[in-house]
């Protein structure tokens, strides 16, 4: 095996969660060929790379110009990126000649802790910053820019659905209240007016939290994005190959349990007592393991892993 690649250079700083246990379920075959489809910046790729012998292959994606950057410090033959969003990985796979060749996928959903960290991104309300929130900042609409069009009914059901926000209808009134008077363009403007409106604090949490993750998820076509990417996978997979996907909120969890589930079970509408081969059935994965999650340590070292969930799945065919 080849020594660990560059270190990143600095910056925000990031810590892959789950990264010992993600690379050892994901990496089977050191020969093989893997694909990270959230580069991030980098944890999991370094890690990837330093198990791969010689003819290993490691090709990344991923939509952030800035974790793009960041990949530049990574020199090492075995691995490529590209630019792109993760539920293109198929395409991007073709590209590369390893659709239905790949030994394994990464998914590590989510935002990375240098996006949350820096204020112009505009994805925590803890630090004032622009409005944003975009994972490409180049493309599509802003938080501030979906605001600033959306009305009541469409607010209030993206609160609901993606931030799961109990008071949606009552804070969405109360953006609007305030929109009439200017335009959201800051994330501390928007996380004030939230706070003020919000009739029930829960502990330890800011009451802003579920409004700015249903407008990051908005934003960013997030559950869309997964969706498509579980599917892209299921296919860039060669048989045998391994599926693992870390989450980081139930909304996604429960769209990766779901996929999972389906694809073991297969097709449950057939007629039972007749002999039906796998392939008939599509019953295209199998689980492997458990849902796993960070330990006490690792929580401790890194709070934001302690909502993570990763699952393992394996392609049959």
């Amino acid at each position: 095996m080849q020594s660990a690649p560059d270190t990143p250079p600095r910056g925000f700083r990031h810590a892959s969660v789950l990264l010992d246990g993600a690379v050892d379920a994901l990496v089977h075959d050191s020969d093989g060929a893997y694909l990270d489809g959230t580069f991030g910046r980098g944890g999991h790729s370094r890690e990837i790379l330093s198990r791969l012998s010689p003819r290993g292959r490691l090709l990344a994606i991923d939509r952030d110009p800035q974790a793009i950057a960041e990949a530049a410090a990574i020199d090492d033959p075995r691995f490529t990126i590209e630019r792109a969003e993760f539920a293109r990985l198929d395409e991007v796979a073709r590209a590369h000649e390893l659709h239905g060749r790949l030994a394994g996928v990464l998914l590590d959903i989510g935002v990375s802790s240098p996006q949350l960290d820096d204020p112009e991104r505009g994805f925590s309300f803890l630090r004032d910053g622009p409005l944003d929130m975009r994972m490409d900042p180049t493309r599509g609409e802003s938080a501030a820019g979906f605001i600033a069009r959306a009305g009541e009914a469409e607010l209030s059901r993206v609160f609901k659905e993606y931030g799961e926000e109990r008071y949606a209808r009552r804070l969405a009134r109360a953006i609007l209240a305030r929109r009439t008077e200017r335009r959201f363009e800051r994330t501390a403007d928007l996380a004030e007016v939230v706070k003020t409106a919000h009739p029930a604090w829960e502990k330890h949490k800011h009451p802003a939290t579920r409004v700015f993750q249903a407008l990051r998820i908005q934003v960013n076509g997030e559950l869309e994005q997964l969706d498509a990417a579980l599917e892209a996978a299921l296919e860039a997979l060669a048989p045998g190959g391994h599926l693992v996907v870390i989450s980081f909120h139930s909304l996604e969890d429960r769209r990766v349990k779901r996929f999972i589930r389906h694809h073991v079970r297969g097709d449950t509408h057939l007629p039972r007592g007749i002999p039906i081969r796998d392939e008939q059935l599509e019953r295209r994965l199998e689980a492997v393991g458990k849902a796993q999650r960070p330990g006490e340590s690792e929580v401790k070292e890194n709070p934001r892993a302690r909502s993570a969930v990763m699952r393992v799945a394996r392609k049959r065919y």
